[in-house]
């Protein structure tokens, strides 16, 4: 088993390199499962286990039928589930880092406050946070946080972890709730994420249950040119639970 683990990681190690110095560029089909099994002396499944996760990050796409290439380099989330900013940039190889602009107690709007389960004007927590992919802006996060679930969300240094990773822990998610739209963006969230001129970007509302309730409701908006979403679903797995 420690043999298979090794040679499935040192798989994709090698894809991973072979894109980042150019030779397999955007849309170039890599090796096939019988190639890269053949090549690395391992078994078809640990080779498809390897262009399946790479797949699942967004490095590659699969055609059925054809094989698997080198996907578009933007950085890509997925819908079907939720995860830490930080992890998905780790995965793709690449340097993660934050930058906090804010982090208060504010009166409740209206429409937080419904989402949330609170009264309005009544205490709730917010954070801005820009998050960077190798030190370029890669999304904008203004997220509201019921103080009720997370009283000490305020006291967090968010420089050295995310605001999903605290929250995970301290307030596990049962549900969640997604809304993505195509949006123009205004002066202030142009400027932070340094872009020239405004451009499409994507906006993904996202709001968070425990056990307990709502937890937090989250905007997270990010460069169309930098950013997508997507996913990968096994139908069959899911026809047989």
């Amino acid at each position: 088993m420690e043999f298979s683990v090794a040679k499935f990681a040192q798989i994709k190690e090698y894809i991973l390199s072979q894109i980042e110095i150019g030779v397999w560029p955007e849309h170039s089909r890599v090796p096939s499962e019988n190639v890269l099994a053949e090549q690395f002396s391992v078994s078809r499944m640990t080779a498809r286990r390897a262009l399946q996760e790479l797949t699942e990050q967004g490095i590659l796409y699969r055609t059925q039928g054809v094989g698997s290439f080198v996907a578009a380099l933007k950085s890509q989330s997925s819908l079907l589930e939720i995860r830490n900013i930080a992890d998905e940039i780790h995965s793709r190889g690449h340097a993660y880092s934050a930058r906090l602009l804010q982090l208060t107690e504010l009166p409740c709007p209206a429409v937080i406050a419904s989402a949330l389960g609170l009264k309005r004007n009544e205490a709730v927590y917010f954070s801005l946070i820009v998050h960077l992919e190798n030190n370029q802006p890669l999304q904008l996060e203004a997220r509201y946080v019921s103080p009720r679930l997370v009283p000490d969300y305020v006291r967090q240094d968010f420089n050295q972890q995310t605001p999903h990773q605290y929250l995970s822990h301290i307030a596990p998610l049962t549900e969640a709730e997604h809304l993505v739209e195509a949006i123009w963006p205004d002066d202030f969230t142009c400027r932070h994420l340094l872009l020239k001129k405004p451009e499409p970007c994507l906006r993904l509302t996202r709001r968070t249950f425990s056990r307990e309730g709502a937890v937090s409701l989250a905007y997270l908006t990010a460069p169309g040119s930098r950013y997508r979403l997507g996913g990968y679903l096994n139908v069959n797995l899911l026809a047989n639970r």
